[in-house]
């Protein structure tokens, strides 16, 4: 993985920290729509942190694989991330 690592793993770390949050706030029987907002944040940042990455592997990985003429399975990989998040 290319992508920059350290951007990434802060990312993640919120990501966490915001997950502990959520636990905390059902705990707490917090209103509803309160968590459900935590939630949408937090899918937010793990969509972000999963573009930066596809992002990545579509300008190295991919690429390479098609200087090599390598790029079928790459592409294959790419098609199946595609359908699971349209689904």
């Amino acid at each position: 993985m290319r992508s920059d690592r350290q951007k990434v793993m802060r990312l993640l770390k919120t990501a966490r920290g915001q997950i502990d949050g959520l636990m905390r706030m059902v705990e707490e029987d917090r209103y509803c729509v309160d968590v459900s907002n935590q939630i949408l944040a937090t899918q937010a940042i793990l969509r972000n942190v999963n573009s930066q990455i596809l992002h990545d592997h579509l300008d190295h990985c991919v690429k390479e694989a098609m200087r090599t003429d390598s790029a079928e399975e790459k592409i294959t990989e790419i098609m199946a991330i595609i359908d699971k998040l349209t689904k």
